[in-house]
């Protein structure tokens, strides 16, 4: 079965619809298919998934431009927010019932089906203060956010962080937790989007195609890099000697890091349940926005994978499938 618009599947409780690739390609190489509803195992929880973000990872995996191994044919997707509906041996702290968020396993595969298998390291109970859609559109960005700004960026307070690409899903969360963690946020954005990085609580945003950025030469102590290119080149001469630049997009030049006296590094992402715990804390306490920008329905998975590729317009914020029960 493969029917775009087929409606999810009612009534068959060893049988559930997924988005399936059997082979590597473009948008239109996603097939809508029921396939018999999986068990967890040991270290694993069944989720009756309420909805899914969608990130570009996924397209990647789609099109076969994954840095991991993906064996076909697989399940789309990572970052999910459901219900426990069973769990596997050893695991003792879920319960049929739960509310959970968080990312399925390090393969970033599973999500984009009605019940996906996440591992319990994982995921983390759902921030109270937000729906199913917006806690979907959380976990693996808010995780690199995290990650990029005090595990490798090892910012504290008075400390002064240059952010590229502020608006960004990635970058709008690491905005916000570095303003509420006491840091001094520079962040660059499209001018249209200057107004909303200040309301995130940058307190300088700049035109990332303006000069002005460059009143900040060796003033910075980290640089967070979203965006990678000439962008992460230019980013060398705006940290002090002994700063760093992080990135999460690409190997930094480690000759030119050594040259200008800084450390530089790229990172991939590791989603778990105290950095997600951590995350839902601050966003429950601290109010932390989320950003999503479209919710479809489950069956619509590729008209999102359209959006991801630019064949049909990007909204601002996460892509997220609902579904539908």
């Amino acid at each position: 079965m493969s029917d775009q618009n087929a409606a999810p599947s009612k009534g068959n409780e060893q049988s559930m619809m997924a988005w399936r690739v059997h082979e590597f390609g473009p948008p239109d190489v996603m097939a809508f298919e029921k396939i018999e509803r999986p068990q967890p195992g040991p270290g694993e929880v069944l989720v009756r998934v309420c909805a899914i973000g969608v990130g570009p990872w996924d397209g990647w995996i789609r099109a076969g431009k994954s840095a991991l191994p993906q064996p076909l044919p697989l399940t789309l997707g990572s970052d999910l927010s459901g219900i426990v509906e069973s769990v596997g041996p050893d695991v003792t702290n879920f319960a049929p019932g739960d509310e959970v968020f968080g990312a399925t396993n390090s393969q970033f595969v599973g999500a984009y089906a009605e019940y996906a298998i996440a591992s319990a390291k994982m995921i983390a109970k759902k921030p109270v203060s937000l729906d199913y859609n917006a806690a979907a559109s959380v976990p693996v960005v808010a995780v690199t956010a995290w990650q990029a700004l005090f595990e490798h960026g090892k910012l504290a307070a008075g400390q002064i962080v240059i952010i590229h690409g502020g608006a960004g899903s990635v970058g709008a969360y690491a905005v916000q937790l570095a303003h509420r963690a006491g840091i001094r946020v520079v962040a660059t954005a499209g001018a249209a989007d200057l107004a909303y990085v200040r309301s995130l609580g940058a307190d300088e945003a700049v035109d990332y195609k303006s000069e002005n950025l460059e009143k900040q030469l060796g003033q910075a102590d980290v640089v967070i890099d979203l965006v990678g290119g000439e962008t992460q080149d230019r980013s060398f001469n705006l940290l002090r000697r002994g700063g760093r630049l992080v990135s999460a997009v690409s190997q930094p030049d480690q000759e030119k890091a050594e040259r200008h006296g800084v450390e530089a590094f790229f990172f991939l992402v590791e989603v778990t349940a105290d950095r997600l715990a951590k995350i839902a804390d601050f966003i429950d306490n601290e109010k932390m926005r989320t950003q999503v920008g479209v919710v479809l329905p489950l069956a619509e998975a590729r008209t999102a994978h359209e959006m991801l590729e630019g064949i049909l317009p990007r909204p601002r914020g996460k892509i997220v499938l609902n579904v539908p029960r």
